[in-house]
């Protein structure tokens, strides 16, 4: 009796599955999840959504960059992302003289369609188990580096293995912190060009502002095309190459959804901790969370502010600026959902109604051990996680610092070459002088962020576990960070453009001179310090805290066998499902489903100058001039919420309805619910998903782009 009452407490704690929790292998849909699925109003089999021998779902979803999803929606290989995602590519074809950023672009045919320089697209083609293989020779006396060494020689056989047999690039990724490994066959594609984008401020609207927030009220999307050789395969930029034709393209339906209805997310997540302890959700919400978002509201105010004086920075900043805004803010939202929640009580009590479940002492003696291992290994890792975000969030937010150690190799190559020994100087050399910084870095911004990062670097970390060069000259200077700055940025070569121009022309010549340089001196000390003191011992921690987390999650499935778990996910393919719903943020609020138009006019007479928009789609807005995209009630929804369960890498995910038509592109998640990725709640985490409708009215109506939608697949009735 005593065991079924712990059971049963146990099985209420929100660690275990709800019904819109979970991001699930599509290999395993068969075996876990199809029934519930279709429970819940898919129509679909679950061959239709993952299958190796004939086309399905999986066909078009593929990884966008190196941390986006995007989808094929026409014969032609034409692609759908998120406007964020397709940001950085965005800013790289731009000129203050061609700014697409700013003024949004279309191609009106294949030969205006841009080159992506550096962007790929990536398909899974197929997934297996290769457990079994991956821990061959593997003894019981083994220590866990002689295990992790081991495994780590079998992956690298086995995905070797996997590339002869397939043709196919495979890469093998652990689940369940290495309590199974699977492999995964991919086919890359590196021809991919812009086809369009709308301006920044409709695909971005709301800024900052509405980040990571509902209600929203972007066209949070971008679109470009997979260019493939004659035979249909991957290929290098060629003007000879063309159209890639998909394995699947995705139909779209102009249907819409109401409340209640089935969706379903198809991507590639980045990385979720729903299975941590009471240890470590404490660790990251009272110390790993606060200094991150605090060193990067220091750094986003001094940007945000430069960026505001003229469009050469804003441009060079944009994309710098939104990718550190994008986690300043989730980070953010996270402490909230986890103190609102009572994320670390809740899994202290869970972690005591486990033990208390457990009849065998052995075992119960074993996972009270492991309990109290958590405690003491976060308890001293905490000092090791402080320096290293002080260094990464902190002293690497200096451009300056980051671009000087990164010579340290050209310096190393160089000594190679005068001694005859085999070398890539010449190489680097060139590669270098292309990537020189203040070509993109004004120096001024740059300046006040290093003396605003030395300043919050010398207030926190001790004197004792300071880099020993960046300490004497801090002390040189009696600690006056506004001198020391000045000094560096007027007698250095690595932040001025002037200077490191004549620095590389005569480099093999001159090196010794700025192997003393005061900035190259700095980084390289402080990035030597940090990987010969700190990163080895946070390897250390990382290998026990994994060993720790893959024993925790075996004993829970062995202790709940009638339990389903969905592996953390780790950049892998995934589908997550849920219904269309509305939610409560808090006392007396509660939030609609979808947002309109109307929304977006309401913000933008607020003046706010993350709300201005363009005047032709204020006037559409009054004409009213929707067309067939508007919904029953002659509404034009601009995005929607549900309850599936997402994490970042699922931007630009597609989302389909119950019979696996394309209904909206995920973006984002509300703030309340960004705890998510450590611990879900199925009454406040909700996915934010661009209505397909607004997309098209965007493509068709605004930028009068609507040939093409002849490539698409429209689903009207």
């Amino acid at each position: 009796m005593t065991k079924k009452i712990s059971l049963l407490f146990i099985l209420a704690l929100p660690i275990f599955i709800l019904a819109d929790e979970g991001m699930w292998m599509p290999q395993l849909l068969e075996a876990l999840n199809i029934k519930d699925m279709k429970r819940n109003g898919l129509k679909l089999t679950a061959k239709q959504i993952y299958d190796v021998n004939s086309a399905s779902l999986k066909d078009a979803i593929c990884l966008f960059g190196g941390g986006c999803t995007a989808e094929v929606i026409s014969e032609k290989g034409l692609l759908l992302t998120n406007h964020h995602c397709g940001y950085s590519s965005i800013v790289s074809l731009s000129s203050v003289q061609n700014d697409y950023l700013k003024n949004g672009f279309w191609a009106s045919n294949l030969n205006e369609e841009f080159p992506c320089k550096g962007l790929t697209i990536t398909f899974i083609k197929r997934i297996d188990d290769v457990t079994q293989k991956v821990y061959e020779n593997i003894k019981q006396n083994f220590s866990e580096f002689q295990k992790d060494s081991v495994i780590k020689i079998n992956i690298k056989k086995i995905e070797s293995e996997g590339k002869s047999k397939s043709g196919f690039d495979c890469f093998i990724r652990a689940f369940n912190y290495g309590n199974e490994y699977y492999i995964f066959q991919t086919e890359t594609f590196k021809d991919i060009r812009l086809v369009g984008a709308p301006p920044e401020n409709i695909g971005k609207f709301g800024g900052e502002t509405d980040n990571w927030m509902w209600p929203r009220h972007n066209a949070d999307f971008s679109m470009f095309r997979i260019y493939a050789n004659k035979n249909n395969k991957p290929s290098e930029f060629s003007t000879e190459n063309v159209p890639y034709k998909p394995a699947y393209s995705i139909p779209i339906s102009l249907k819409g959804y109401e409340k209640g209805d089935f969706t379903m997310v198809y991507g590639f997540p980045g990385r979720t901790q729903e299975y941590l302890s009471s240890a470590a959700v404490n660790f990251i919400l009272n110390q790993q969370d606060p200094i991150r978002v605090n060193l990067r509201e220091i750094r986003l105010k001094i940007m945000e502010d430069d960026m505001k004086l003229n469009d050469t920075i804003r441009l060079m900043y944009a994309s710098r600026y939104a990718s550190i805004a994008n986690y300043y803010k989730k980070w953010k939202g996270e402490m909230l959902g986890l103190q609102k929640s009572d994320a670390v009580n809740k899994k202290i009590d869970f972690e005591k109604k486990f033990i208390n479940s457990l009849t065998d002492k052995f075992k119960k003696e074993k996972y009270s051990t492991l309990i109290s291992q958590f405690n003491k290994t976060y308890t001293d890792f905490a000092v090791l996680d402080k320096q290293y975000n002080y260094f990464t969030e902190c002293l690497w937010g200096v451009e300056g610092f980051k671009f000087a150690a990164n010579t340290a190799l050209l310096f190393s190559e160089l000594k190679k070459k005068q001694l005859n020994k085999d070398n890539k100087f010449d190489v680097l050399l060139k590669e270098t002088k292309a990537l020189i910084p203040f070509k993109n870095i004004n120096k001024q911004t740059d300046k006040k962020l290093c003396e605003a990062m030395l300043t919050a670097y010398i207030k926190a970390i001790d004197q004792s576990l300071r880099p020993k060069v960046l300490d004497s000259i801090i002390t040189v200077f009696k600690g006056n960070v506004t001198a020391l700055t000045d000094f560096l940025y007027n007698n250095s070569a690595f932040v001025d453009n002037t200077k490191a121009a004549i620095m590389f022309s005569d480099f093999e010549k001159s090196y010794a001179i700025y192997e003393r340089d005061p900035v190259y001196v700095i980084a390289s000390d402080v990035f030597n310090y940090y990987q010969k003191n700190i990163y080895p011992q946070i390897s250390y921690y990382d290998l026990q805290v994994a060993d720790m987390q893959k024993e925790y999650i075996k004993g829970l499935r062995e202790q709940l066998t009638s339990k389903k778990f969905y592996p953390d996910a780790n950049g892998t393919l995934r589908v997550a499902y849920g219904k269309v719903s509305e939610y409560e943020p808090k006392d007396g609020v509660k939030y609609l489903y979808y947002s309109t138009i109307d929304g977006l006019i309401e913000k933008q007479k607020t003046g706010n100058a993350d709300y201005e928009v363009q005047a032709r789609l204020i006037d559409l807005y009054e004409k009213k001039d929707f067309g067939n995209y508007a919904d029953k009630n002659g509404k034009l929804r601009i995005a929607f919420i549900a309850s599936n369960h997402t994490t970042g890498g699922n931007s630009g995910s597609p989302v389909f309805n119950a019979n696996g038509e394309l209904i909206g592109t995920n973006f984002d998640r509300n703030w309340e619910g960004t705890m998510s990725d450590i611990m879900y709640n199925s009454q406040i985490c909700r996915n934010i998903t661009l209505d397909i409708r607004y997309t098209l009215w965007i493509i068709d109506k605004y930028a009068k782009a609507g040939y093409l939608l002849n490539e698409m697949k429209l689903i009207k009735g």
